[in-house]
């Protein structure tokens, strides 16, 4: 099986969806901002206080290298912006997980942590600066994806069935 990778904008729920497959589809999962604050030894959030974004992105390049040579049959769950590394559609199957930004930012403010969940997405800080990367970023998450799911309205448990079912029909 080729790897999964999901992308979207931050908050979509990635992380749920892929912690969701690993139950459904017993697959080893990654998530590329833990392997890159792993490798710095740093939080994501410090990483962009203290470099920069353009630091950042080249830590997300050097981790799509290593996944297109490295890794197999994997789930592998993405920041918001690693849909731009010029690899990714040679790293596996690019399943873009959409909703509107209103319900992915209602989702963040009723979640139980949502102050830390917030805290923890540097560029969710400003409201409408959000919006506008979510409104420049929706067409692009489109434009990269090989599969798009909804998931809007959806439980976490079906988004994850539905991913699975039309990945391996791709393969």
């Amino acid at each position: 099986m080729k790897n999964i990778v999901l992308i979207g904008f931050m908050g979509v729920g990635k992380g749920s969806v892929a912690r969701e497959i690993v139950k459904q589809a017993d697959i080893v999962a990654l998530d590329t901002d833990d392997i890159i604050e792993s490798m710095e030894n740093r939080k994501i959030k410090k990483i962009f206080a203290e470099e920069g974004e353009e630091y950042f992105r080249a830590l997300e390049r050097k981790v799509a290298h290593w996944l297109q040579k490295e890794v197999d049959g994997t789930l592998i769950s993405t920041g918001g912006g690693f849909f731009k590394v010029p690899n990714l559609s040679k790293i596996g199957t690019v399943v873009y997980l959409y909703a509107p930004f209103e319900t992915i930012y209602n989702r963040i403010l009723a979640h139980p942590n949502a102050e830390s969940k917030l805290r923890k997405r540097p560029l969710f800080q400003d409201i409408e600066k959000a919006k506008k990367l979510y409104d420049e970023r929706a067409p692009l998450y489109r434009k990269a994806a090989d599969v798009v799911i909804d998931v809007s309205e959806k439980s976490v448990a079906q988004i994850a069935k539905e991913i699975l079912k039309k990945v391996k029909k791709d393969d």
